[in-house]
């Protein structure tokens, strides 16, 4: 069973942004030392964080605590949503310090779904407790590195350990263009992709609990 719980965290610029909390009722004293933070799609085109409510829910049943948010702009959180993302890295930095003053946990996993995951990319080295990074359909692609470019090389830079989860038939990243880029990463750099399987698709609540699996699997071989 998850208990699910709401709270306002403050980021940079007096911003408050609207978060829910997935807890699991019953962790093992191993596990409930990592939560999981997820930031949500591109905010201008729609994204909050009720698309990533169906990972955090069976990520919470798997012992994990996980927290949604929805970036500045989108839904009940107050500012202005940018268009290049860069003003949305002070709201994930703001939420994973939050996590390890509020949750019990020590150590944050960052988890970024299309533009969430260069948003979150470029706050993976902000955080000491983020020990690990898993992006859901990375836009690495030319047309989006136009809005998204100056973020990937502080993702592709950091040590830590990462995590790249695409489909194959990604609308804005293709197999090559993913595999280009992580040749260039530093530290554990890894990918999973699914085969025949749209951006949009993945972004479904049909792949839900395969995300979770995996996040699950990545969290275990850390």
């Amino acid at each position: 069973m998850t208990t699910r719980e709401s709270a306002t965290i403050e980021s940079t610029n007096s911003v408050k942004l609207d978060a829910r909390i997935y807890k699991p009722t019953t962790t093992t004293s191993s596990k409930n030392k990592i939560a999981v933070v997820l930031v949500h799609p591109y905010s201008v085109l729609g994204g909050c964080q009720g698309l990533m409510k169906g990972i955090a829910r069976n990520l919470a049943d798997q012992g994990f605590p996980s927290v949604t948010f929805d970036m500045r702009g989108v839904g009940k959180s107050t500012g202005r949503c940018s268009i290049t993302g860069f003003s949305e890295v002070g709201d994930v930095v703001a939420v994973c310090k939050w996590c390890c003053k509020n949750l019990e946990v020590d150590k944050v996993l960052l988890v970024g779904s299309s533009a969430g995951a260069p948003i979150a990319g470029s706050a993976v080295d902000q955080v000491d407790e983020i020990v690990g990074y898993v992006s859901l359909g990375y836009p690495f692609g030319l047309t989006a590195s136009i809005l998204f470019g100056r973020h990937h090389k502080a993702i592709l830079q950091s040590p830590k350990p990462k995590l790249f989860v695409m489909g194959t038939k990604d609308g804005f990243t293709s197999v090559k263009q993913l595999a280009n880029k992580i040749k260039t990463a530093a530290g554990r750099a890894e990918t999973h992709l699914i085969e025949g399987v749209s951006h949009f698709q993945m972004e479904g609540p049909a792949y839900d609990t395969e995300m979770a699996n995996l996040i699950v699997t990545f969290i275990s071989s850390l």
